[in-house]
């Protein structure tokens, strides 16, 4: 493990880590060095000897003469081809989910649905080691993935983790003290059913953020926000990514695209006690039908027709 604990190895290859070849076709392939070892590919066989010992960056040829860029994997490469328990946080909504929450070196993060441990590399390396990533993962067996998938990327058990098997509902409270927390995570099913707890945990300006599949997840979650109270107005969006393709005059969009993988919400802690100002706009009409069962944010339970 590299002593800053990001992840990132510098100098020749060694037995024991990670390196990525990518064939003349964009065919991707990740293997684990090991000393005497051969990677058989549709192109022949690569010796592993031929790779250790070379600064990352070159083009090692097949004994059918394939030829194979290499490099070690960026955290962005790792987590798309990594083991799955759960489905991964894209990079995409990583990187989101880093600058918007405004993660930083010493941050306290709590993480609710650690998946897989795609989003738990990145909150790991944004907030170092002098942080702390409290991870809370109702499954066992995605736990189990987690921790060999992060373990990996950082070349051993970063200082700055904790994984909890269990409900964040139920083990928050006795896992952090009221007010300490910085930032608040939720990759998870229903992230409505943690609201309480996460604004008990909260630093008063601390920011929660939401990773939801749905529309009827996302409209959930942002009426349950408003409806506590001590939130400021939810802000959800999503983020959608499209290649080009440019080869001299032809110059298009790429024809597929990293489209819609989840929705994203934040919203910030008030001081406990304090109340976030009133949405000053009316809802539409039918906004809060007959048919609505959700929250209902009190300035809209009982509509003000002079506003």
């Amino acid at each position: 493990m590299s002593g800053d604990y990001s992840g990132v190895r510098r100098g020749p290859l060694v037995a024991g880590e990670w390196v990525r070849l990518v064939d003349a076709k964009g065919r991707r392939h990740n293997l684990c060095l090991v000393a005497g070892a051969a990677f058989h590919t549709n192109r022949g066989a690569i010796q592993h000897d031929d790779l250790i010992g070379r600064d990352e960056g070159f083009t090692v040829t097949s004994t059918s003469g394939g030829e194979y860029l290499v490099f070690r994997p960026l955290l962005s490469e790792f987590v798309v081809s990594m083991p799955r328990g759960a489905a991964v946080v894209y990079p995409k909504d990583a990187a989101q989910i880093v600058a918007m929450a405004d993660i930083f070196p010493g941050a306290r993060v709590v993480e609710a649905g650690v998946g897989s441990g795609a989003l738990t590399c990145s909150l790991l390396r944004a907030v170092g080691p002098t942080g702390r990533v409290s991870s809370y993962e109702r499954r066992e067996e995605f736990a189990d993935v987690a921790r060999r998938n992060v373990t990996q990327f950082f070349g051993g058990d970063h200082p700055a983790w904790q994984l909890t098997v269990g409900d964040l509902v139920e083990a928050l409270p006795d896992g952090e003290n009221p007010g300490t927390v910085d930032r608040v995570v939720l990759d998870m099913l229903a992230p409505w059913e943690c609201i309480d707890v996460v604004a008990d945990a909260l630093a008063p300006g601390g920011v929660v953020v939401a990773y939801v599949a749905t529309t009827t997840q996302l409209a959930r979650t942002v009426e349950t926000l408003r409806a506590h109270g001590e939130f400021t107005e939810p802000h959800p969006w999503e983020t959608l990514v499209r290649e080009w393709h440019v080869e001299g005059l032809a110059v298009r969009p790429s024809h597929r695209m990293n489209g819609h993988t989840g929705f994203l919400v934040t919203s910030r802690r008030m001081a406990p006690g304090n109340a976030a100002p009133r949405k000053k706009r009316r809802p539409a009409p039918g906004a809060y039908g007959e048919d609505y069962s959700g929250p209902r944010p009190a300035d809209v339970a009982d509509p003000d027709p002079e506003r």
